[in-house]
Parts: structure tokens; C-alpha cells; sequence
């Protein structure tokens, strides 16, 4: 199983030890499923994770440590050129939709904008995609 995890779900297994985003990443470092990341993504992950809130959350160790891992085991595929086949609400989440459906992967999202496209394109909160590893 191939999933793209949004920038929101990363950064919630970072900051919550515990919880189902946490559990994701735990999953996906034990083998159970392949985290795909793209170019873009990756940016985003660095950026908000440069954000002055999170700096005060996160050492540098954790943040240099998270990207690391990231950008080491996940599997990268291209940033896709199309549209993507829906569109969501907020246009600047499109590439996710685009990128996940080009790499055949479940988008794995905590936006309810995103989510409400459940039954146009696999997209999952992290909670139901937990679910459906089990």
C-alpha cells in the first residue's frame, strides 16, 4: 500500500508521540506501507517546520532529524505536471490530489476540505487509513 501524507499529518506524528498520526509514522518506518513524498512537499514540510511557533516546540535535532528520515526512506516521485482530476476548496492543496493520484497512493489528510473528495479520489484521514493497515 502507497500513501502521500500531508504536511499536517508529518508534523502531528513529529509533535504528538502518541495518536494516529503518530502511529502512521510508526507503521510506515515498520514497513507497512510506502510513504511518497514529492519535491514540493518536502519544501512544505521544511518550511513549516522553520515556522517560529513550531521552532519552539521542536529542536533543531528533532526538525534536521524528521527531514532526514524523510527525505531518506520515503520513496520520491516526480511533482506532477497535470491538474489534478478534482479540484479541492483550497487550490494550493491541488498538487496533493495530483501527486497522490500519479503515484497511485491514498492521499492521507487531516483537511476537511480534502477529505469531503472521499469517494472522487482515495483520500483518507489518518485515522481511517490506520484502520484500514489493520
Amino acid at each position: 500500500m502507497r500513501a502521500l501524507l500531508d504536511v499536517n499529518v508529518l508534523i502531528s506524528g513529529l509533535l504528538a508521540r502518541t495518536g494516529a498520526p503518530a502511529l502512521l509514522l510508526g507503521k510506515w518506518l515498520e514497513g507497512e506501507f510506502e510513504l511518497i513524498v514529492t519535491e514540493r512537499l518536502l519544501a512544505e514540510l521544511e518550511a513549516t517546520l522553520a515556522r517560529p511557533k513550531l521552532r519552539r516546540l521542536l529542536d533543531e535535532a528533532e526538525v534536521s532529524g524528521f527531514l532526514e528520515l524523510v527525505r531518506g526512506l520515503a520513496e520520491r516521485v516526480a511533482d506532477p505536471d497535470a491538474e489534478p482530476v478534482v479540484s479541492s476548496r483550497d487550490p494550493k492543496d491541488d498538487y496533493l490530489i495530483a501527486a497522490a493520484a500519479s503515484a497511485r497512493a491514498t492521499l492521507v489528510t487531516g483537511d476537511a476540505h480534502l477529505l469531503e473528495l472521499e469517494g472522487s479520489i482515495p483520500v483518507l484521514s489518518p485515522r481511517a487509513f490506520l484502520d484500514r493497515l489493520s
